[in-house]
């Protein structure tokens, strides 16, 4: 068995891992780099044959885990893409709106080059076209939970809900047979317990081999109780100052949860009646997708299934797709509440209301996810007094929020839990998908607790075992 660490290592994007395993080379998620440091690495050729690769295993749809499969399959790779049926279909919808806005950044960037006169490294072409994720795909192989899949030689591997996102999953491969057989689990981005609409992350007993992730491994989040507390507080401040409330938000899963708590808030009367629009067609696609995948969904959002109610809507709450309908939030009067992707305003619409609000006093600006080193979101929440957004330099004035609790990955104290539900400790665990201070405190808990040496991998790093 070798592992190739080629993504999310001492970062938190773009990951990637190589499996040669049971005869067959396998690549688990395929993402697309988003810290800035890094950007270049989304245009380099991969460093391996594309072709050579016998099957891709997805995790899940956030771009940071499948952002780069369209440029994958154009340098050659041509096998299944298996991943849980939900994550199948909100990666069609992530896969295309990734490229659409590929072809449009590099559309405007040619443009305001010309105009400033001066060039980029890459000024005008698209990362990957809609053309290049539309052959993406029809390789798409679903399947469902806890359902062993055959991938070939003596090799399966097994999807296990992770309770991240939509359809996320942790994927526990078997290689080999009878007593040569090794068992590796990729945890995948582990969701938080007791969410309102995915299930609770799966546990394991027994692994050869483990490769896990660590955004939060330095800290812990704040209970459902007070991430409603806060939420509450930010709205009705943002409405006595008689600004907008200004949200980057994921439209996978982040998205849909600051809607349902935003609709438990007001019918609770916990904050007036607003208009609130979420301004992100994916995002309203992948709204309508928890209603088609409803079976693996929470027990307290089946209920309200069940009961006639839907958990992802309220009075008040405006769904835009179109750029006109975009348009139109400048003209609201009064204070409305403004949601757009992307989550850590790297790209999309989120940047226009942006630049709308951030020199606004009344306005809040308010994070509810991971900000990775680097981007737009990540300058904002450090305090810099001026960022630059779409080619302008503005002053920061607006009231910058954070509430981490909206966070679909597990804080410090769910990681070690998940670990403690190994019976024996694996041969291997590997540590990825988090800063080199969250990865950092992470493992010296487990050594410290768990008596466990965990490795953090650095890019390019090879193991066999």
């Amino acid at each position: 068995m070798k592992l190739t660490f080629l993504g999310a290592n001492h970062q938190v994007t773009g990951s990637s891992t190589l499996l040669e395993a049971g005869g067959l080379r396998l690549l688990i998620d395929c993402g697309l780099y988003q810290e800035r440091p890094f950007l270049e690495r989304n245009w380099a050729p991969f460093p391996f044959a594309p072709e050579e690769l016998d099957a891709c295993l997805l995790t899940h749809a956030h771009l940071d885990h499948c952002g780069r499969l369209p440029s994958l399959v154009k340098e050659g790779f041509a096998g299944p893409i298996r991943s849980t049926a939900a994550t199948a279909d909100v990666a069609r919808i992530v896969l295309l709106d990734a490229a659409h806005i590929q072809e449009e950044d590099a559309a405007y960037k040619k443009k305001r080059h010309a105009r400033e006169g001066r060039t980029g490294p890459h000024p005008e072409v698209p990362l990957y076209t809609v053309a290049d994720a539309q052959e993406t795909l029809p390789l798409f192989a679903p399947a469902g939970y806890d359902e062993p899949v055959a991938l070939g030689g003596s090799a399966t591997a097994t999807f296990r809900d992770a309770g991240h996102i939509l359809g996320s999953s942790m994927i526990e491969v078997l290689a080999g047979k009878g007593r040569s057989a090794r068992r590796i689990v990729f945890s995948g981005d582990i969701g938080q317990p007791d969410k309102p609409l995915v299930r609770d992350p799966s546990r394991f007993g027994e692994a050869d081999a483990v490769v896990m992730e660590s955004t939060y491994g330095d800290r812990d989040h704040s209970d459902p109780g007070a991430v409603e507390d806060e939420l509450a507080r930010i709205v009705n401040e943002t409405v006595e100052r008689r600004g907008n409330l200004v949200i980057p938000v994921f439209a996978v899963e982040r998205a849909q949860e600051v809607i349902y708590v935003l609709g438990r808030l007001q019918a609770g009367r916990r904050i007036p009646r607003l208009m609130t629009v979420l301004d992100s067609p994916m995002a309203v696609e992948v709204t309508g997708l928890f209603s088609r995948h409803r079976a693996i969904l929470d027990e307290e959002a089946r209920s309200l299934y069940r009961s006639g109610r839907a958990p992802l809507d309220f009075p008040g709450l405006k769904l835009f797709r179109t750029v006109e309908e975009s348009k139109t939030v400048n003209s609201i009067r009064g204070t409305c509440i403004i949601m757009a992707g992307s989550g850590m305003a790297t790209a999309g619409r989120i940047k226009h209301h942006l630049l709308a609000n951030i020199e606004r006093p009344e306005s809040t600006i308010l994070f509810v996810g991971y900000q990775s080193r680097g981007t737009l979101g990540r300058l904002i929440v450090e305090g810099r007094p001026e960022v630059r957004i779409n080619g302008r330099t503005v002053a920061v004035k607006a009231r910058i929020e954070r509430i981490d609790g909206f966070s679909g990955h597990a804080g410090q104290a769910d990681l070690m839990d998940w670990l403690r539900a190994f019976h024996h400790p694996p041969r291997r665990l590997f540590l990825i998908h988090g800063e080199d201070e969250a990865a950092d405190a992470l493992a010296a808990d487990i050594r410290r607790e768990l008596g466990w040496k965990p490795i953090i991998p650095s890019f390019g790093d090879v193991f066999e075992f």
